[in-house]
Order: C-alpha cells, then sequence, then structure tokens
C-alpha cells in the first residue's frame, strides 16, 4: 500500500489582507516536501492569488507571488482555476502567472500547470481527492 495520498488545496480567499493564502502556501509546500501528490484548486477570490504583477509595496505584507512560480520545482503539477470565477472578476488565463513543472528524472516537460477548469471538474477533483484542505 502506497504512503502517497492524494492533497488538494482549495484557494477561495483574496492574496494579502488575511494569512490564509500565505498558511496556503506553506502547508502545499509541507505537503510537496513529503512526497505527497499535491494539487490547488484557486476560486472565488482566491484567483487573485495568480494574477500576474502582484505589488504589495503599500502594505505590511510580503509578496509571496513568486513562490507559486516555483511549485513545479516541489513536484506539484496541477494547478486550476475556476473558470466561473475568473469570468465573474473580469479575469482570463492571460491575467495569471505560468507555473513550468519538469520530472528530471524523465525529462517531461510541462510550460504552464495551470489550467481553467469549470463547476463540474471542480466536483470530480475534490472527490478524486482523499484529504481537501479548504482555505
Amino acid at each position: 500500500m502506497s504512503d502517497i495520498k492524494k492533497f488538494m488545496y482549495l484557494n477561495r480567499r483574496a492574496p494579502y489582507g488575511t494569512i490564509y493564502a500565505w498558511e496556503s502556501l506553506e502547508v502545499v509546500l509541507i505537503g510537496a516536501a513529503f512526497d505527497q501528490e499535491v494539487s490547488l484548486i484557486f476560486m472565488d477570490d482566491g484567483v487573485f492569488q495568480l494574477v500576474k504583477g502582484s505589488d504589495t509595496s503599500q502594505s505590511d505584507m510580503k509578496n509571496f507571488m513568486p513562490t507559486y512560480r516555483t511549485l513545479g520545482d516541489y513536484g506539484v503539477r496541477h494547478l486550476y482555476v475556476d473558470k466561473a470565477s475568473l469570468e465573474a472578476r473580469g479575469l482570463t488565463q492571460e491575467d495569471l502567472i505560468e507555473v513550468a513543472w519538469e520530472d528530471f528524472e524523465t525529462e517531461e516537460e510541462v510550460d504552464n500547470i495551470v489550467e481553467p477548469v469549470d463547476a463540474d471538474q471542480v466536483a470530480q477533483l475534490m472527490a478524486e481527492s482523499e484529504v481537501v484542505f479548504s482555505f
């Protein structure tokens, strides 16, 4: 029996103003460091966590956006963005950062693992997960 579990991190809050997004990112990195199968879904105001060009210079919060770009290096293969949440906020996939992934053993590469999904796909992804964390 495998010790690897499928972890899904559901990010629903804006990136700054609370610590939810930062705490989610920390837990994601921990899960990935322990070789768990880690996926993230961004929905509601959580989609703002992936918007290009975040500027926190006028706040007391550190800009942790660059850390998302490194998730592929930690073995995170799947980042999903709820299409309806993007549309409701006037955003498209072009407004989002790109996150690359590479398997160093097989040399398989993906230029951008950020994938828009609809509500049915979100439900399916969550059902396939063994553990779901909501932030």
